[in-house]
Order: C-alpha cells, then sequence, then structure tokens
C-alpha cells in the first residue's frame, strides 16, 4: 500500500479548494505511451491504486512498464462508529490522493494498443471516478 514514510503532521483538514479547476501539473504523458486519464474531482485511496496496479500488471502479463503518476500524501481519519461528538478529531484511517479532471493516474508502455487498451479498461473499473484512455500524440504502431 502507497503512504508517505513520514509526515510533518499526522492529520490534515479535508480542505474544498483543491477540487476546483482542472489540472494544471500531471495532465500530459510523460513516460508511456498509452494513459488513464481522469475526467471528474475526487480522491483516490491507496488502496484503489494498488488494486488497479495490479489488475494493470495482470492484464498485461508482466510485460513492459506501468507508471503511477499519482500519490496518495493525504490521511483521512475517522472516529470509530457509535462514539459520541467532541472529545477530538479521529485517527487517521487511510491516505488518498487529491486528483482534479485531467491528471494522468497511470501511464503503460511496451505493449500494443489493444493490449494497452484493456489493460487500463480494467484499472479504471478499480477507480471510484470516471476516466478516459488517452495515446501518446507522437504514437505510430508498428
Amino acid at each position: 500500500m502507497l503512504q508517505p514514510k513520514r509526515t510533518r503532521f499526522r492529520k490534515q483538514q479535508k480542505g474544498k479548494g483543491s477540487f476546483n479547476g482542472i489540472a494544471s501539473r500531471g495532465h500530459q504523458i510523460a513516460f508511456g505511451s498509452f494513459a488513464i486519464k481522469v475526467l471528474e474531482p475526487g480522491w483516490i485511496t491507496a488502496r484503489q491504486i494498488e488494486s488497479a496496479r495490479i489488475a494493470v500488471t495482470r492484464a498485461m502479463k508482466r510485460e513492459g512498464q506501468v507508471w503511477i503518476r499519482v500519490f496518495p500524501d493525504k490521511p483521512i481519519t475517522k472516529k470509530p462508529a457509535e462514539v459520541r461528538m467532541g472529545k477530538g478529531k479521529g485517527a487517521p484511517e487511510y491516505w488518498v490522493a487529491t486528483v482534479k479532471p485531467g491528471r494522468i493516474i497511470f501511464e503503460a508502455g511496451g505493449v500494443d494498443l489493444a493490449t494497452a487498451n484493456e489493460a487500463l479498461r480494467l484499472a479504471a473499473q478499480k477507480l471510484p471516478l470516471k476516466t478516459k484512455f488517452v495515446v501518446r500524440r507522437d504514437y505510430q504502431e508498428s
């Protein structure tokens, strides 16, 4: 599971301004030839990223290469069930990556278009947000 080795503060505020607008960084394919791009704002948990990664590597039969372009660095806290209000903030439960529309989540390379399309489609099913399969602009089928 992805999570930071150490953080300056254990707990963080949820925030609401981090979903405004479209992604200004991480919105272009940088490493592979194929990618999945997010079309709506939201959170992706470390577990969802991991299950999508496993789906991609299995579908590609461990050929080619996969890049994960997001990292879950935001702790989400939760209070136990049936606990009264007050008495402080709950303990960190899980980690999320905040994504804006246009952000590339996964990239793949070293496989043909059909294999990459199927692998990234399976990964997209594991994610809670709408995504789109994109191909590098200068990609040529060989």
